[in-house]
């Protein structure tokens, strides 16, 4: 079961932000809720690991009524090929079960799992999560191997499938991509970006039989990914192997089931510091906080935790967070992500991100508005970002995001960065941007692609109110004022849906918690002043 740090009692905004903070301090791993993606290579991976049973268990109550694990839209693709090739490699064992789950339990699973997508999910969409052209040809090749071995005696519904092959139209999953990566580390070891897909990118003859040494693992893990670690430590692993001990500490935190990334600590140091300074809060950063953002940052950046490659998303909002609490720092770090028009995340990418554009735009434009004498030194990309951003502005007023499958998340970054650095060519986009927070506000009060959630509600109660939007101030105050009363009445941290990309999509929990804190305390304020319109 997912822990949550104890929510602290009723007690002055100012308080919840301390007791945030403190939590944050306190977690060396950040707070991020289990995957059914990393969950499932760890059953077919890692079956000598602590918490193997409760693991299978998680996996069949995941299940959703149509076969599928997952969201909507694509996004269940990849965790339901994950648990199905899970399931026929657990029932290929002998001895194999969790309490209460039968052999035919399982088979019913899989079998439910493999009908789902060969009746929609394998023509596609492919959403663009993290290393999908590694991971769904990966797993759907190991599935068809299974279902080659399969007889007709098979548990349930399973042996009708005997000897079926699945085959997929979607170009992501034709392999070509996994076999170009897979002949190239023949050669050379794997780049560091990759280490965080292995279990993907290893060949068949090696992924659960020795470790790959292109992929050293930091304090145990590689690539923050549990999955990649359990690739990583083999079949037969040296129990006293860091990587042991790491997925050991990942699997208690939660009963059996693990995240699909952790540690991520400086994206939740950060994130959290960032959220709580817009909130107009009176708070204290905690000295460790910064200290420990201060000294993961280097010439080339940050990354999200240790052990994965610095990228400028995280680099961004670790320079933006560090000056807006009185440690500024000069954004060299950025530079040597520019491209023709616009930041990249990484070195090499097949997609830019707009979030992280609106993430260096605030970095560079606070650090100018700070630091004065710098604006000949970074005006030019202040210019360049916020003129992408508004090329890339969707005709409804949203904008989409490679990290992030809700399009409220993208909005609420690009529009808030625009309105206070894009200056006063983008105020006609932020505008639109809130006129459609306002139109795709559903009759509860809250926002959100497929259901209202406190992380996209959140961020659509920041958008208006931070954007100084033109127009009726009470239609604002009053659309404000539903969303927070949206976020009052449901919140359950244990249960926030994942929406962020990785392998599969995730939830980090902190970060959540700290946008609603600040949504609350924006719309409160936001209601004083009005006189409650």
């Amino acid at each position: 079961m997912l822990e949550v740090p104890a929510q602290p009692t009723p007690a002055p905004r100012e308080a919840e932000a301390a007791a945030l903070l403190a939590a944050t301090v306190q977690d060396p791993w950040g707070l991020v809720a289990p995957s059914v993606y990393d969950t499932a290579r760890l059953v077919s991976l890692a079956p000598w690991l602590d918490g193997h049973r409760e693991r299978l268990g998680y996996l069949v109550k995941e299940q959703n009524q149509d076969g599928s694990w997952g969201a909507p839209d694509g996004y269940a693709l990849v965790p339901t090929l994950s648990a199905v090739e899970a399931l026929l490699t657990e029932l290929a064992r002998t001895g194999s079960g969790a309490p209460h789950l039968s052999p035919d339990d399982l088979a019913a699973a899989c079998a439910a799992g493999l009908g789902a997508l060969r009746d929609g999910l394998l023509a596609g969409p492919v959403p663009d999560t993290i290393g999908v052209e590694f991971v769904a040809p990966s797993l759907l090749s190991d599935i068809n191997t299974r279902l080659a071995a399969l007889t007709e005696q098979a548990p349930g519904k399973l042996g009708a499938w005997s000897g079926t092959t699945l085959t997929s139209p979607a170009p992501d999953l034709d392999g070509a991509l996994l076999a170009g990566v897979r002949e190239m580390t023949e050669q050379a070891p794997l780049p560091e970006k990759l280490w965080h897909t292995l279990e993907a990118v290893t060949r068949d003859g090696t992924r659960g039989a020795r470790p790959h040494e292109g992929a050293p693992p930091h304090n145990g893990s590689v690539g923050c990914s549990p999955a990649a670690t359990a690739a990583w430590l083999g079949a037969s692993p040296d129990p006293a192997a860091p990587g042991v001990a790491y997925l050991r500490d990942v699997q208690a935190r939660f009963g059996g089931p693990v995240p699909s990334i952790t540690p991520i600590v400086y994206f939740e140091q950060a994130w959290v510091l960032n959220s709580l300074a817009a909130s107009g809060l009176r708070y204290e950063a905690p000295a460790a906080l910064l200290d420990s953002l201060e000294a993961g940052l280097t010439d080339e950046g940050i990354a999200a935790a240790p052990g994965l490659p610095s990228d400028s998303d995280d680099t961004a909002a670790v320079l933006f967070a560090l000056a807006q609490h009185g440690r500024t720092h000069r954004p060299d770090s950025l530079m040597h992500f520019r491209r023709d028009g616009y930041f990249s995340c990484f070195g090499v990418e097949r997609t830019p991100s707009t979030s992280t554009n609106a993430h260096i735009l605030e970095a560079l434009g606070h650090h100018v508005t700070v630091r004065p004498d710098d604006a000949g030194r970074y005006g030019a990309e202040i210019r360049m970002i916020s003129d992408w951003l508004l090329d890339n502005q969707l005709p409804d007023g949203s904008w989409m995001d490679k990290w992030h499958a809700s399009p409220y998340y993208a909005t609420a970054c690009c529009a808030l960065a625009l309105a206070e650095f894009g200056g006063p060519s983008a105020r006609a986009a932020v505008d639109r941007a809130a006129a459609w927070a306002l139109e795709t506000q559903r009759a509860d009060g809250s926002w959100g692609r497929w259901q209202g959630t406190t992380e996209e509600t959140a961020y659509m109660v920041q958008l208006l109110m931070r954007t100084r939007t033109p127009g009726s101030p009470g239609t604002v105050a009053r659309s404000a004022a539903r969303g927070c009363d949206a976020l009052l009445a449901h919140d359950d941290p244990a249960s926030y849906p994942g929406l962020w990309h990785d392998k599969d999509i995730y939830a980090p929990v902190t970060v959540i918690r700290a946008a609603r804190l600040a949504a609350l305390a924006l719309g409160s304020a936001g209601s004083a002043a009005s006189g409650g319109a």
